[in-house]
Protein backbone atom coordinates (compact mmCIF):
# COMPACT_ATOMS: atom_id res chain seq x y z
CA UNK A 1 0.00 0.00 0.00
CA UNK A 2 1.76 3.44 -0.92
CA UNK A 3 1.60 6.25 1.88
CA UNK A 4 -1.34 9.34 2.38
CA UNK A 5 1.92 11.50 2.16
CA UNK A 6 5.07 10.86 1.01
CA UNK A 7 7.45 13.80 0.82
CA UNK A 8 10.83 13.38 -0.24
CA UNK A 9 13.65 15.75 0.07
CA UNK A 10 11.33 19.12 0.26
CA UNK A 11 13.48 22.56 0.35
CA UNK A 12 11.81 25.96 0.36
CA UNK A 13 13.91 29.35 0.25
CA UNK A 14 13.72 32.89 0.47
CA UNK A 15 16.23 35.03 -1.92
CA UNK A 16 18.58 37.27 0.06
CA UNK A 17 21.49 39.60 -1.20
CA UNK A 18 24.00 36.31 -0.37
CA UNK A 19 21.48 34.29 -2.26
CA UNK A 20 18.94 31.75 -1.36
CA UNK A 21 18.40 31.10 2.27
CA UNK A 22 16.72 27.67 2.71
CA UNK A 23 13.99 27.89 5.74
CA UNK A 24 12.85 24.12 4.97
CA UNK A 25 16.01 22.21 4.24
CA UNK A 26 15.55 18.47 3.19
CA UNK A 27 11.99 17.96 4.97
CA UNK A 28 11.37 13.88 4.27
CA UNK A 29 8.33 12.39 5.66
CA UNK A 30 6.41 9.32 5.05
CA UNK A 31 2.97 9.31 6.87
CA UNK A 32 0.34 6.07 6.34
CA UNK A 33 -3.43 6.31 6.25
CA UNK A 34 -4.70 6.73 10.00
CA UNK A 35 -1.13 7.60 11.41
CA UNK A 36 -1.04 11.14 12.82
CA UNK A 37 2.06 13.43 12.51
CA UNK A 38 2.42 15.98 15.18
CA UNK A 39 5.53 19.12 14.32
CA UNK A 40 6.76 20.37 17.29
CA UNK A 41 9.55 22.98 17.93
CA UNK A 42 10.67 26.33 19.16
CA UNK A 43 9.05 29.50 17.31
CA UNK A 44 10.84 30.04 13.94
CA UNK A 45 12.18 26.52 13.45
CA UNK A 46 9.85 25.75 10.24
CA UNK A 47 6.95 24.10 11.52
CA UNK A 48 4.32 26.40 10.02
CA UNK A 49 6.74 27.07 6.24
CA UNK A 50 6.75 23.28 6.72
CA UNK A 51 3.05 23.02 6.37
CA UNK A 52 2.47 26.21 3.65
CA UNK A 53 5.32 24.43 1.65
CA UNK A 54 2.91 20.99 2.07
CA UNK A 55 -0.03 22.93 1.00
CA UNK A 56 1.56 25.14 -1.84
CA UNK A 57 0.79 28.18 0.21
CA UNK A 58 4.35 29.41 0.47
CA UNK A 59 4.61 33.42 0.89
CA UNK A 60 6.32 35.32 -2.35
CA UNK A 61 9.15 35.82 -3.03
CA UNK A 62 9.71 32.38 -1.28
CA UNK A 63 9.83 29.38 -3.44
CA UNK A 64 9.43 25.87 -3.44
CA UNK A 65 13.17 25.02 -4.54
CA UNK A 66 13.40 20.97 -4.85
CA UNK A 67 11.25 17.99 -3.52
CA UNK A 68 8.21 15.93 -4.30
CA UNK A 69 5.23 16.20 -2.40
CA UNK A 70 2.98 13.23 -2.89
CA UNK A 71 -0.41 13.00 -1.33
CA UNK A 72 -1.98 9.32 -2.38
CA UNK A 73 0.44 8.42 -5.15
CA UNK A 74 -0.37 12.40 -6.42
CA UNK A 75 2.44 14.30 -7.51
CA UNK A 76 1.48 18.22 -5.90
CA UNK A 77 4.68 20.45 -7.17
CA UNK A 78 3.62 20.98 -10.55
CA UNK A 79 0.27 20.30 -10.61
CA UNK A 80 -1.93 22.99 -11.76
CA UNK A 81 -3.33 25.65 -9.80
CA UNK A 82 -7.08 25.21 -10.06
CA UNK A 83 -6.54 21.46 -9.69
CA UNK A 84 -4.23 22.48 -6.02
CA UNK A 85 -7.25 24.81 -5.31
CA UNK A 86 -9.76 21.64 -5.17
CA UNK A 87 -6.78 19.22 -3.35
CA UNK A 88 -6.69 22.41 -0.82
CA UNK A 89 -9.78 22.09 1.40
CA UNK A 90 -11.05 19.06 -0.44
CA UNK A 91 -8.10 16.97 0.86
CA UNK A 92 -5.89 18.58 2.72
CA UNK A 93 -5.93 21.29 4.85
CA UNK A 94 -4.39 23.44 8.24
CA UNK A 95 -5.60 24.58 10.90
CA UNK A 96 -3.78 27.70 11.55
CA UNK A 97 -2.41 28.68 14.86
CA UNK A 98 -4.93 31.60 15.30
CA UNK A 99 -8.02 30.45 14.53
CA UNK A 100 -10.00 34.28 14.80
CA UNK A 101 -7.94 35.41 12.23
CA UNK A 102 -9.27 32.75 10.23
CA UNK A 103 -12.75 34.44 9.38
CA UNK A 104 -13.54 37.77 7.91
CA UNK A 105 -14.91 39.82 11.09
CA UNK A 106 -16.90 42.45 8.42
CA UNK A 107 -18.47 39.05 6.41
CA UNK A 108 -21.67 36.75 7.67
CA UNK A 109 -20.04 33.42 9.02
CA UNK A 110 -22.24 31.25 7.27
CA UNK A 111 -21.74 33.26 3.96
CA UNK A 112 -17.57 32.48 4.50
CA UNK A 113 -18.67 28.57 5.31
CA UNK A 114 -21.28 28.22 2.21
CA UNK A 115 -18.78 29.72 0.40
CA UNK A 116 -15.94 27.47 1.40
CA UNK A 117 -18.54 24.46 1.03
CA UNK A 118 -19.37 25.32 -2.18
CA UNK A 119 -15.70 25.56 -3.40
CA UNK A 120 -15.46 22.04 -3.16
CA UNK A 121 -18.61 19.80 -3.32
CA UNK A 122 -20.81 20.93 -6.55
CA UNK A 123 -23.65 22.01 -4.38
CA UNK A 124 -26.47 24.61 -5.07
CA UNK A 125 -26.44 27.13 -2.84
CA UNK A 126 -29.25 25.87 -0.57
CA UNK A 127 -27.73 22.42 -0.07
CA UNK A 128 -24.46 24.40 1.02
CA UNK A 129 -26.46 26.45 3.30
CA UNK A 130 -28.40 23.18 4.80
CA UNK A 131 -25.07 21.34 4.79
CA UNK A 132 -23.67 24.90 6.72
CA UNK A 133 -26.57 25.03 9.39
CA UNK A 134 -25.88 21.04 9.97
CA UNK A 135 -22.52 21.34 10.41
CA UNK A 136 -23.38 24.78 13.02
CA UNK A 137 -25.56 22.46 14.77
CA UNK A 138 -23.02 19.49 15.31
CA UNK A 139 -20.86 22.21 17.41
CA UNK A 140 -23.45 22.72 19.49
CA UNK A 141 -24.57 26.59 17.44
CA UNK A 142 -28.07 26.99 17.29
CA UNK A 143 -29.27 26.48 13.44
CA UNK A 144 -32.10 28.54 13.15
CA UNK A 145 -30.79 30.36 10.80
CA UNK A 146 -29.68 33.57 13.31
CA UNK A 147 -26.43 31.59 13.51
CA UNK A 148 -25.75 32.01 9.59
CA UNK A 149 -26.39 36.22 9.90
CA UNK A 150 -24.02 36.66 13.05
CA UNK A 151 -20.55 38.03 11.92
CA UNK A 152 -17.38 35.77 12.95
CA UNK A 153 -17.05 38.65 16.04
CA UNK A 154 -20.26 37.71 17.20
CA UNK A 155 -19.27 34.29 17.33
CA UNK A 156 -16.43 34.88 20.15
CA UNK A 157 -13.71 32.61 21.05
CA UNK A 158 -15.62 29.58 22.18
CA UNK A 159 -17.67 29.29 18.73
CA UNK A 160 -14.65 30.17 16.29
CA UNK A 161 -14.79 27.47 13.64
CA UNK A 162 -12.07 25.11 12.24
CA UNK A 163 -12.19 22.30 10.37
CA UNK A 164 -10.72 19.17 9.84
CA UNK A 165 -9.42 16.54 7.60
CA UNK A 166 -12.95 15.25 7.33
CA UNK A 167 -14.98 18.48 7.35
CA UNK A 168 -16.51 18.15 10.75
CA UNK A 169 -16.67 21.81 12.10
CA UNK A 170 -14.90 22.35 15.93
CA UNK A 171 -14.53 24.89 18.45
CA UNK A 172 -11.90 25.12 21.04
CA UNK A 173 -12.62 23.48 24.52
CA UNK A 174 -12.98 25.33 27.64
CA UNK A 175 -10.04 23.86 29.19
CA UNK A 176 -8.00 24.56 26.13
CA UNK A 177 -8.42 28.39 26.67
CA UNK A 178 -6.29 29.62 29.52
Amino acid sequence: MSALLEVDDLTTAFPSAGGAVPVVDGVRLYIERGEVLALVGESGCGKSMSALSLMRLVPRPGRIAKGSIRLSGRELIGLPVGEMRQVRGGEVSMIFQEPMTSLNPVVRVGNQVVEAIRLHESLTKQAALDRCLGLFEQVGIRPQGAAARLSSRALGWAQAASHDRDGALHTPQAADRR
